[in-house]
């Protein structure tokens, strides 16, 4: 009997999305809180004079941001490739480790070289875990279970600029020390981010099958979940070269560039927020305070629309939607003269962080969605989620010092390529919606998604009862 056929019981199915709720999701979050505040703490530490401290000249600044991200593109795609080889579950904690090494190890820097390299370090240790989590998820959660799930994780990257925002003003009050109160950052990050990985590798479950806190009976349901609504070969053997077939389909290649453009508005916001508010004019102390707001109502709106998204089993509306508020955001802050309109400016600051997380966790859900083979699934997401993170070679490369306080440039830049992102997300939604319906008519029969199981689909789209979800 095909495991399609068989009854999936809704009671323990919701028990068993409880228990992975409650034993996973908090993990991840937390260690992706993590990550995002060892990726993005420079901003803070500049705003106490890191840069000054260290000696750097010119673009030496912006040099250190643009080079984090070559490590990080280029190492993405093995690693993740070989964390689906042996087990998310025990190659993410031990990215994690790695990277709270080399934070904690940032505080003791001397110069540009030494900063540079523990950076170089960061980028190998951080590029993979984001795709590497998205493929972990979907081997758990059924698709119109997951933007919801990746959502509250992601929140964690917005909470983790807000936290990082309050942390800074408590360390940067530290006076009469010995050292400078931006190495403590460094030392308390990366401490915690050490701690966390030790904890998070015995806790994590290799897969749904082999998860200690569900029973015998719920590990076959869970089995029998994916099998039927994610996966269409449950802990499918990685094959490279299968792996990369994905990107035989133009479909692929669209996602990616949406990936694209939505990473200068992301990467723009997660770098360079705290000198986005400076121009408002406040001290360092009330400059980091005051990015801890954006940051959090930016959470909020990213869990409300990956909600929507899945209560409706719809993608493409929701994540055009995120990319209007930056556009306008930017769009906003580009255009106003900011010291008469403190209200406005620091509103259009909220704008910009509620839209640039939320298409990004949509998007990923979007194609994992599409694409019932595991190995492709990693593959796609390990190139796509990576271009979307190089863009900040472009974001650090339009803030540039000679721009500040203003960074006119540097906005409209970012705005342009939001325009762009939402432009390509409508057109490759209407695609799809016309897409469905020439297959409906070519079966002479209407299909919805989940009437067809993943685990008939592991060719995608060439399956004549492949339907997209839109």
């Amino acid at each position: 009997m095909k495991h399609s056929a068989r009854v999936i019981d809704a009671v323990m199915e919701r028990r068993i999305c409880r228990k992975l709720d409650l034993c996973i999701l908090p993990v991840l979050a937390i260690m992706y809180l993590f990550n995002s505040i060892d990726k993005g703490n420079l901003g803070n530490a500049k705003t106490d004079g890191m840069d000054v401290d260290l000696g750097f000249v010119g673009n030496q600044y912006n040099d250190l941001l643009s080079l984090f991200f070559i490590p990080y593109v280029v190492f993405a795609f093995p690693i993740t490739l070989a964390g689906k080889a042996y087990g998310p579950s025990r190659v993410l904690p031990l990215l994690m480790f790695v990277f709270g090494v080399m934070t904690l190890l940032s505080a003791a820097a001397q110069n540009f070289a030494g900063m540079m390299t523990l950076r170089w370090f960061l980028g190998m240790a951080e590029g993979a875990f984001f795709p590497l989590v998205i493929y972990y998820l979907t081997t758990f959660y059924r698709r119109g279970e997951l933007a919801r799930r990746l959502a509250i994780f992601y929140a964690a990257s917005n909470i983790a600029n807000a936290f990082s925002g309050l942390l800074a003003f408590g360390v940067f009050q530290i006076q009469n020390s010995s050292i400078y109160p931006w190495r403590y950052l460094f030392i308390i990050e990366g401490a915690a981010s050490l701690l966390w990985s030790l904890f998070a590798f015995f806790v994590l479950p290799y897969s749904p099958a082999r998860a200690a806190f569900l029973s015998p009976q719920e590990r076959e349901l869970a089995f029998q979940r994916i099998q039927h609504d994610s996966s269409a070969i449950v802990g499918e053997k990685l094959s490279v070269r299968d792996s990369l077939r994905v990107l035989k389909h133009p479909v692929a290649w669209v996602w990616i560039w949406i990936d694209l453009t939505l990473g200068v508005p992301l990467q723009s916001v997660s770098l360079f927020l705290p000198q986005i508010v400076a121009r408002l004019g406040y001290d360092t102390v009330k400059t980091n305070l005051y990015t801890v707001a954006p940051n959090v109502v930016g959470a909020v709106m990213l869990l409300i629309l990956a909600f929507a998204s899945d209560l409706t089993r719809i993608r493409f509306p929701y994540i055009a939607l995120g990319f209007c508020f930056p556009l306008v955001g930017f769009i906003i802050y580009a255009t106003i003269d900011v010291l008469h309109n403190l209200q406005l400016a620091y509103f259009a600051t909220f704008l910009m962080c509620m839209g640039t997380s939320a298409p990004s966790v949509i998007l990923s859900t979007w194609y994992n969605n599409n694409t019932p083979s595991e190995g492709r699934r990693s593959a796609l997401t390990s190139i796509a989620v990576p271009i979307a993170n190089l863009m900040g070679v472009v974001s650090s490369n339009i803030f540039l010092p000679q721009d500040a306080p203003n960074y006119i440039p540097a906005l409209g830049t970012t705005a342009a390529f939001g325009g762009l992102g939402l432009l390509s997300t409508l057109l490759l939604g209407l695609w799809m919606v016309f897409d469905n319906r020439r297959r409906d008519s070519e079966q002479g029969l209407t299909l919805k998604v989940e009437d067809v199981s993943t685990e008939v689909l592991h060719e995608g789209p060439s399956h004549p009862s492949f339907r997209w979800i839109l």
